[in-house]
């Protein structure tokens, strides 16, 4: 990438590029689906997104990930970016502002995948499937009998409906009868995936344990696995930092990348946020324990966004020595991904509000003055 600030549709190698880590501005993304109100967890990961795009003078891309329709929720969007902002998190790029590799919402980006899915599918690496819901589940339950458990891979694929098993004169008589059909990756046995993770090392699969993932539903949406390698690329981001959860999504990723002629990123990927008895911070589970998990509700019970940033980045990375209070200028300066942890980190409630204590005592007369304004005229 010749600029920082533009994308570029470059294919060097991550080995040519990472020779110069130390300098290189990285383009890093938040890229949150609009199906409710920011997470706290969502919130962390922006933040060490934010820290990064800083540190290195690069940029901080937000990018709303509205391609499924059903879990959509009126008003998501705009809960997102006002609460990044309330934390003090601004992007260089996005949807509200703008930027060189917009449009910055999915659901404006759908010919770019159906260009790359039906590059894929020239390619042979990946096919059109025309299963029922009905078939599948049948299929599933076929195998739960005997005590296994389906997986749409190499091993099924021959006994289900889809382009690989059919006559090319079935599939074109399909296409013509307008049948709805999706299009899967084809992933084949006998290989490991490996790629590096800038937080838990060299990571590998066996291909023959990942499953033949939908790229296309058959509403002609893209699924998140097709849609965000083709807009990464696009958008020339340099490394995705997201959440543990898609550490097992990332080798399909990384076929994509190969399958399309794309140079990967790096990839980081961040420990669960746990609630304070174990387990994931989910909503059922916040909600058992007494704790919000939406940024919205914590400002709304009088936290203030420094003692939340400050908490929330110490949720995971460790600075190295016994020190807890940082602003945000202060993370950007002694923030590193080397020292962020590979195992979940525990939400400790209590230590956030006594963060918050010490951030209101730090407060001056004329920031209480203008919070209490500014609190009072969202309430008029």
């Amino acid at each position: 990438m010749t600029d920082a600030s533009r994308p570029s549709d470059s294919t060097d190698t991550p080995e040519a590029a990472d020779s110069g880590r130390a300098a290189r501005a990285e383009r890093v993304r938040f890229a949150p689906s609009p199906t409710g109100y920011l997470h706290v967890g969502g919130l962390r990961t922006a933040l060490y997104n934010y820290l990064i795009a800083r540190q290195s003078g690069g940029a901080f891309v937000l990018r709303i990930e509205d391609t499924d329709r059903e879990r959509f929720v009126k008003g998501a969007e705009d809960d997102l970016v006002s609460m990044l902002r309330w934390a003090g998190i601004g992007h260089d790029e996005g949807p509200d502002v703008g930027g060189p590799g917009g449009p910055y919402r999915q659901s404006e980006r759908t010919a770019r995948y159906r260009a790359a899915a039906d590059r894929l599918v020239a390619d042979g690496h990946a096919y059109l499937a025309f299963d029922t819901r009905e078939e599948i589940e049948a299929a599933r339950a076929s195998a739960e009998a005997t005590g296994g458990a389906f997986a749409y891979d190499a091993r099924t694929r021959a006994a289900m409906r889809n382009a690989t098993s059919l006559p090319a004169s079935e599939v074109a008589r399909l296409l013509d009868a307008g049948a709805e059909h999706v299009v899967r990756l084809r992933v084949d046995p006998g290989e490991r995936i490996a790629f590096v993770d800038e937080i838990r090392g060299e990571v590998s699969f066996p291909s023959g344990d990942i499953d033949d993932q939908v790229l296309v539903k058959s509403d002609g949406q893209p699924t998140y696995h097709l849609a965000n390698v083709v807009d990464d690329h696009a958008m020339g981001i340099t490394l995705v930092v997201r959440g543990e959860e898609w550490l097992p999504s990332t080798p399909k990723h990384v076929l994509l990348y190969r399958a399309l002629g794309y140079a990967p990123p790096r990839f980081a990927h961040l420990p669960l946020l746990l609630s304070p008895k174990g387990g994931k911070l989910s909503k059922r589970n916040a909600d058992r324990e007494g704790i919000p998990v939406s940024v919205r509700d914590y400002r709304a019970a009088g936290f203030e966004p420094e003692a939340l940033v400050n908490f929330l980045a110490l949720l995971g990375w460790n600075p190295g020595d016994d020190r807890e209070a940082f602003t945000l200028d202060e993370l950007v300066t002694a923030f590193s991904l080397d020292r962020v942890n590979n195992t979940g980190a525990r939400f400790d409630i209590d230590k956030l509000r006594w963060m918050n204590a010490a951030a209101v005592r730090a407060l001056s007369p004329e920031d209480i003055a203008d919070r209490a304004r500014e609190a009072v005229s969202e309430r008029v």
